[in-house]
């Protein structure tokens, strides 16, 4: 398209330009439409096949992609954060390229890349205007696929039309002027190869080089499970990383078919080549487990002048325990007060947990007793205390009032220390042991593509008193094809200490380990601050000593405490020897939840890594109402990405789920997914074995 005229260019240019809150402001506010049906193209996120287009999907959604086109292969998730952000991570398959050039090392597997993408929604579709978003595709890897892109999206009954134009990848065929070289120069060439080791965002090259107009239109049939979806893509295969590909048309199209939350789907792509994907979708949000538990304990007397004065605390201990899971460890009687001391195992919702409580005790409680208070222990230390207010709670509790809220009949407070006192307590004392499975993955290995290792870590130890306890966890792997490992030290000269990267070494060493023995001493010292210390072998990498301090008032949204250790590299040659290398690490520790971005978490360690380097470890975390939470994380110190090597620094993302969307019975506890696509020694914090920030959660939960 040579001849496009300037007028068309500067058109193009004035709209990429434009401010979304110009816009925004002239946007109908009572439009309204019923929801886009919106699916996954081959890459990963929403889009037709090549191409993205400005459609997002619910918030909370996960889409689990694979797609299959001949050269390349796609393994790919897609994750709705907010209803205007997406992100994707993806794996790609290049089946016309090895994984190296050397047998040894990988044999004769597949080239593998990793890519991430997002994509942002600057306004929402109205009557008159189209959805527009804009997004940057595999911008943090190698630049395989690294690609810019803006969309516009417009519904118009059962078709919705998309149009774009995309830079890098997506834009390879040039076939218009890139309207940004109109203003800057610099914009009309795009850098070559991505730069130092990879894993950094290549700013420099955004929205540089030959641009492409691409677009297409998606087809919903009159029967529902399937749509039709046709586009005209901008690249140009003649130059591809798996080789120069023939392309006999840049028309694609192909059908999608739903099944409950499957999606499947085929195509035909460049005039000459088939392919197909697979999808299963959830919800974040929505996401839950069929229960079963006891109903609601009635409020038998709401005249509660009728009960006797006399309490039946064998009764009442029974119902705590069956009903509202929770288990007393003491109770007192006072003038008008009901106080008791205790500890929940199961309910995860606060409201619902109270609830039961509340309805257990009214039952048996005379007319005189106008407030319970309830104090809540978590690792043997009073966290939180909830005063209920008696006559409120029995007539919401008997839906004696119009709007019954069972939440405003209690607060939530620090524990008061009259509370405190009026109860007699005995310290926790003697053995204990517990069991609970690990699976460790691994993606993109040289040897393959995916490693494993299982099995179960066996804990015990004794606790003295509320405040002292020996601890230790024993690791023994039952599964594992880590044994394939070809080599065990990366290659890699490497300027920073070895702290992380002979990983390899300690998770094959044995399969009975000690994954850490450990003295531990913690204590609330004034109200709202937490301490701890600790020493032993700390985890599987070191061992020594640590403190930490923690200030964290009751449901407040911020937090800060600090960590300091002194602690020396274990050795994966004896079980309990060391190597000589010491390192005093700690950090201050901020914990944010800012209300201008609900159910999130931001978490800021600033201070010293293993390895000597000095920055701040930055993790996000977004909460979704089934109580998943999805996190990443990224360190950035003073090390250099030379220094660090491939990946030029440490970064990951996890998923953390909720043991009680696996169980038919209400439980607490958490299972969590990593994902980290390469791991030196940069950036690398010491795995505490207990964290102030975890075991007082009940007091702000965020992690529920």
């Amino acid at each position: 398209m040579q001849g496009t005229t300037p007028i068309f260019k500067r058109s193009v240019l004035a709209l990429l330009c434009m401010p979304a809150s110009a816009l925004a402001e002239q946007l109908p506010t009572t439009w309204q439409q019923a929801p886009v049906s919106v699916t996954q193209g081959v890459h990963g996120g929403v889009g037709l096949w090549q191409t993205p287009t400005a459609r997002m999907a619910e918030e909370g959604n996960v889409s689990l992609n694979y797609t299959d086109n001949q050269e390349y292969r796609f393994w790919s998730v897609s994750i709705q954060l907010f209803p205007w952000m997406e992100a994707t991570a993806r794996y790609t398959d290049v089946r016309t390229r090895l994984y190296s050039d050397s047998e040894g090392f990988s044999g004769d597997q597949s080239y593998k890349d990793k890519g991430l993408d997002v994509k942002f929604r600057l306004w929402q579709e109205s009557q008159y205007l189209p959805e527009m978003s804009v997004g940057f595709r595999d911008f943090g890897g190698t630049g395989l696929l690294e690609s810019e892109f803006v969309n516009f999206s417009k519904r118009v009954g059962d078709f919705d039309f998309h149009l774009g134009m995309g830079w890098g990848y997506l834009g390879a065929a040039g076939n218009i002027t890139n309207p940004f070289c109109e203003v800057r120069d610099s914009f009309c060439e795009r850098p070559g190869e991505f730069s130092g080791q990879g894993g950094k965002i290549e700013y420099k090259k955004f929205f540089k080089g030959s641009a492409s107009v691409f677009g297409g239109v998606v087809y919903q049939t009159p029967w529902q499970p399937l749509s039709l979806k046709l586009e005209y893509e901008g690249n140009n295969y003649s130059r591809d990383f798996a080789g120069e590909l023939p392309q006999d048309s840049r028309w694609n199209l192909g059908a999608n078919y739903q099944w409950q939350d499957f999606t499947f789907d085929i195509n035909y792509q460049r005039g000459n080549t088939f392919g197909f994907g697979v999808h299963y979708a959830f919800n974040m949000h929505t996401a839950k487990q069929v229960k079963i538990k006891p109903a609601m304990l009635p409020i038998e007397n709401a005249d509660r002048a009728q009960i006797p004065a006399n309490i039946n605390f064998n009764v009442l201990t029974h119902n705590l325990y069956n009903n509202a899971h929770f288990l007393p460890k003491s109770i007192s009687v006072q003038e008008d007060e009901f106080i008791i001391h205790g500890i929940s195992l199961a309910y995860r919702d606060d409201v619902e947990l109270t609830e039961r409580i509340g309805r257990a005790i009214v039952r048996q409680l005379p007319s005189q007793i106008k407030t319970i208070r309830v104090v809540e222990y978590a690792a043997s230390m009073p966290q939180l205390e909830k005063v209920i207010d008696v006559d409120a709670f029995v007539a919401a509790a008997s839906y004696d009032v119009l709007q019954p809220d069972i939440r405003s009949t209690y607060v939530r407070q620090q524990p008061d220390p009259e509370a405190l006192s009026l109860v007699k307590l005995t310290d926790d004392r003697g053995f204990y042991t517990g069991i609970e499975t690990f699976w460790i993955q691994s993606f993109g290995n040289p040897e393959s593509f995916y490693m494993y290792q299982g099995g179960v870590f066996l804990g015990g130890g004794y606790r003295f008193n509320n405040q002292f306890s020996v601890n230790g966890t024993a690791k023994l792997t039952v599964l594992e094809n880590f044994d394939n490992f070809n080599f065990k030290v990366d290659a890699l000269e490497s300027n920073l200490p070895r702290v992380r990267t002979y990983v390899r070494e300690y998770v094959t060493r044995s399969k009975f380990t000690v994954d850490n023995v450990y003295g531990h001493w913690q204590q609330e010292i004034a109200p709202s601050w937490f301490a701890q210390a600790y020493g032993g072998y700390l985890e599987t990498m070191f061992g020594g000593v640590g403190t930490e301090l923690l200030y964290r008032p009751v449901d407040s949204n911020f937090a800060v405490g600090f960590d300091l250790n002194y602690v020396r590299q274990r050795s994966y040659e004896n079980e309990f020897g060391f190597f000589d290398y010491k390192v005093l690490t700690g950090h201050v520790n901020l914990y944010w939840q800012p209300e201008f971005l609900p159910d999130t978490r931001l978490t800021f360690n600033i201070g010293q890594f293993l390895a000597k380097d000095k920055g701040v470890n930055v993790d996000f975390a977004k909460r979704f109402d089934s109580g998943m939470v999805v996190g990443a994380y990224a360190a950035i110190t003073d090390a250099s990405a030379a220094d660090y090597g491939e990946g030029s620094f440490t970064k990951g993302f996890y998923l953390s789920i909720p043991f009680d969307l696996f169980s038919v019975r209400p439980s607490k506890g958490r299972g969590r997914i990593p994902w980290v696509p390469i791991g030196r020694d940069g950036g690398q914090p010491l795995n505490r074995p207990v964290k102030l920030i975890d075991i007082t959660e009940v007091r702000s939960p965020f992690v529920y």
